[in-house]
């Protein structure tokens, strides 16, 4: 077995298990996809689906925690109303199931995590220091919830453009989509286009920032508390992030330029190796389409 695959055969192993918090890396609310009383709001063939359904979202995960530090506000509801940093994987979790089941679940499944995550956002609220100024912050509030929306959007379109395959109705279809998901949690004017939510991550420009607490997040991500063989493969994976950002971005976030034209083969080579292991659906996907059968039997 030659390196990358030995690599993509380790991290492989250990995926599902490390992203979804659960032993055999299929928790209860993985099962209940399988369950329904509908389509969801996306369904098979959906943008949705073929972007949140392939390996790129490990790029774009990545690449998503990387440009959301840079929005003081968001970064100090992280560190102040998190333990990300005692229990990384445990907030990955939760996240990966939010991601899961918005997108696979039927409605119903997608409106209740919806409403225990915008349960959350209300009790996240403080103060962080803007230039020596204190300001207060809270998670609910619209602009915030928009900017962790579009930095999402576009880091999972970013690395699906690299290292994806076609979106069905183009990237255009993918925005519009998940608009709906950031509506679900609160977000107000989400973009529904690729040019809406280029023009939306500029008009964030001036409020991004460099600051010891964002360098300190960038080295926890950068060296994410991930079991011994998996690290060499997750570098891999890191790289390929850095080298899909802006120049502007990667300049704030203190990171060296990562030529794409090195990344690129590489990423996709790990990321192929890891499709041939882990198959081409997710237990997520299997279950969401056996669902839908049912539907259209009955």
């Amino acid at each position: 077995m030659n390196p990358i695959d030995s690599a993509a055969e380790l991290i492989a192993g250990g995926f599902r298990r490390l992203v979804s918090g659960d032993p055999d890396g299929q928790p209860e609310w993985v099962r209940q996809l399988e369950h329904g009383s509908d389509t969801g709001y996306f369904g098979p063939g959906s943008a949705a689906w073929a972007v949140h359904g392939s390996l790129p979202t490990l790029v774009g995960g990545i690449r998503a925690l990387l440009v959301q530090a840079l929005h003081p506000a968001a970064l100090a509801g992280v560190q102040q109303h998190s333990r990300y940093e005692e229990d990384a994987l445990g907030r990955l979790a939760g996240t990966t199931q939010w991601l899961t089941v918005v997108t696979f679940g039927d409605t119903a499944q997608a409106d209740r995590e919806c409403a225990r995550v915008r349960g959350l956002h209300r009790r996240v609220r403080g103060f962080y220091d803007s230039d020596g100024i204190e300001k207060p912050y809270a998670a609910s509030d619209p602009d915030l919830l928009r900017w962790v929306h579009v930095a999402f959007t576009d880091s999972f379109l970013a690395t699906h453009r690299v290292w994806g395959g076609p979106i069905p109705g183009g990237e255009d279809a993918y925005v519009r989509e998940w608009a709906k998901a950031g509506e679900l949690v609160g977000v107000s004017d989400p973009p529904r286009s690729v040019a809406e939510l280029d023009a939306q991550m500029a008009g964030f420009a001036p409020v991004l920032q460099r600051s010891e607490a964002s360098d300190r997040t960038v080295r926890f991500v950068r060296q994410a508390p991930l079991p011994l063989p998996a690290r060499p493969p997750y570098g891999v994976l890191f790289a390929g992030a850095v080298a899909t950002l802006p120049s502007e971005q990667r300049r704030l976030l203190g990171l060296p330029a990562v030529p794409l034209a090195v990344a690129r083969p590489a990423v996709g080579a790990l990321l192929g190796a890891m499709g041939a292991i882990l198959g081409r659906q997710s237990p997520s996907q299997r279950n969401a389409r056996r669902r839908v059968a049912r539907l259209d039997v009955a």
